[in-house]
């Protein structure tokens, strides 16, 4: 049996399908501030188990347990969004550090 050449387009294929399998909620895009220990960024998008933010600042490495904070803003005032998770992907982009982060817990808080 005579198999035809790989195509760059098949590998990205097969590269979406499986990247997609692995997350388990919709994504939202959205840019919202972030606020780590020593940094702060802004979301890309957010998902219930996920998120991804972009900072100026390279404070987090590949399989990190980090702690952070997301603002929502409402007509009532601000709330916060008090997250931990592990780094499960880091990527450089024009200076800044991009972070997708699993979150293992949250709770809200007011600000």
């Amino acid at each position: 049996m005579r198999v035809g050449p790989v195509t760059h387009r098949g590998v990205a294929r097969a590269m979406i399908a499986e990247r997609l399998e692995k997350r388990r909620g919709q994504r939202i895009q959205t840019a919202l501030p972030v606020f780590l220990k020593n940094a702060e960024g802004i979301t890309r998008d957010v998902s219930a188990s996920g998120v991804f933010f972009w900072t100026s600042e390279s404070t987090c490495a590949l399989g990190e347990l980090i702690s952070f904070s997301v603002e929502l803003k409402r007509p009532e005032g601000r709330m916060m969004l008090k997250c931990q998770g592990d780094v499960v992907r880091t990527e450089l982009c024009n200076g800044m550090m991009g972070v997708a982060v699993k979150i293992t817990d949250s709770a809200m808080k007011l600000a």
